[in-house]
């Protein structure tokens, strides 16, 4: 499961514009090009995953140095984003990691009776789910911006959690571990959202990442949920 630390680009005061009440053109700005690149890496990470299924296999087999790499760029990327050209560059490279690294699950998906509606559900309650917590985001009075510690614990919680079922393979355990990211998550598309909406992130690539690695997770959690009541695991 994709989990990631997803407070990697917050910067020490929180705001990348200082004032976002006398700033508010470059505030629509911001989120405006934000969104555009989160469209475009959801575009990236869906060509990664048709170009990794064919090689789920090998994936699967050289799992542990891809995903350092995964992870080699993610952090990569938050010294390269102020860096036009590369940065760009280095945060589509993760996206489509993102996408291949997902090929074996999807692969193993597609191996069940009726695998292509399993990934369909999947994806179709993830865009409810994902577009339902932003829109609340937006329209809500109450405010998820200072919710961030608490929900990095919970993350950490559930990575926690997540290791020990590696070894003990425990399906309750996993039910419940796939459920709380989805919960998880979701929370974080708000937290997130109104950061966005607020200039919470320092670069337009700060928040596109964090808003993708929201979807990323949900996805893949449903999925695991899914695949797990079709009862074919």
């Amino acid at each position: 499961m994709g989990l990631y630390d997803r407070d990697y680009a917050r910067t020490k005061h929180a705001f990348g514009f200082k004032n976002p009440a006398k700033d508010e053109t470059q505030i629509i700005t911001f989120v405006k090009e934000t969104y555009k690149l989160f469209a475009a890496s959801m575009m990236a990470g869906a060509v990664g995953a048709y170009v990794g299924v064919p090689l789920a296999g090998t994936i699967a087999a050289y799992f542990i140095p891809l995903f350092i790499l995964e992870i080699a760029l993610l952090i990569g990327l938050h010294f390269v984003k102020h860096k036009p050209g590369i940065n760009l560059v280095v945060m589509f490279s993760f996206v489509f990691m993102t996408g291949l690294m997902l090929a074996p699950l999807l692969s193993k998906t597609l191996g069940m009776s009726g695998g292509g509606i399993v990934i369909g559900n999947a994806f179709a309650m993830t865009s409810v789910v994902f577009g339902a917590m932003s829109f609340y985001a937006i329209k809500t009075t109450k405010d998820f911006t200072s919710y961030g510690k608490p929900l990095m614990i919970a993350l950490f919680v559930v990575i926690g959690f997540s290791v020990v079922n590696l070894f003990i393979g425990n399906p309750m355990l996993a039910v419940g571990i796939s459920g709380a990211v989805v919960f998880l998550f979701s929370i974080l598309v708000i937290y997130d959202t109104q950061n966005i909406m607020r200039g919470g992130y320092e670069t337009p690539i700060d928040g596109a990442i964090a808003l993708y690695l929201d979807f990323l997770n949900i996805f893949t959690a449903l999925l695991h949920l899914f695949g797990m009541f079709k009862g074919d695991d």
